[in-house]
């Protein structure tokens, strides 16, 4: 029984130390603001506005990079204001990245043109 506790004790120590290194890796992205459903096309004219009513609607706020990568942005209430300010233009958004996914820390208008 002793061996059988030692044994799970370790694999539990060997999850936890192999997740610390799974984290979210912080960075700042470059792209426009649009959204989650459309992403990088939309189907009106009017990018910035398709994207205000996709949001309303409850799609999640989406960044598209210059090589067409589409990043999901979960975002605070306060940083959802920046974004809607910022639709369809070009941002940078600082947060945790995992894969596709960004957790925004901040938002501000950026110096790159479109």
């Amino acid at each position: 029984m002793k061996g059988t506790t030692m044994a799970a004790l370790t694999l539990v120590g060997a999850f936890v130390a192999t997740g610390a290194g799974l984290r979210a890796a912080t960075m700042t992205l470059s792209g426009t603001v649009s959204d989650a459903m459309c992403g990088a096309k939309h189907p009106v004219a009017d990018g910035a506005g398709c994207t205000k009513d996709c949001v309303k609607k409850g799609s999640d706020y989406a960044l598209i990079s210059s090589d067409g990568k589409v990043y999901m942005l979960k975002a605070s209430a306060s940083a959802k204001v920046e974004l809607d300010k910022l639709a369809g233009k070009v941002a940078d958004i600082k947060g945790d990245v995992e894969g596709t996914t960004v957790m925004v820390q901040s938002v501000t208008a950026s110096t790159q043109k479109k």
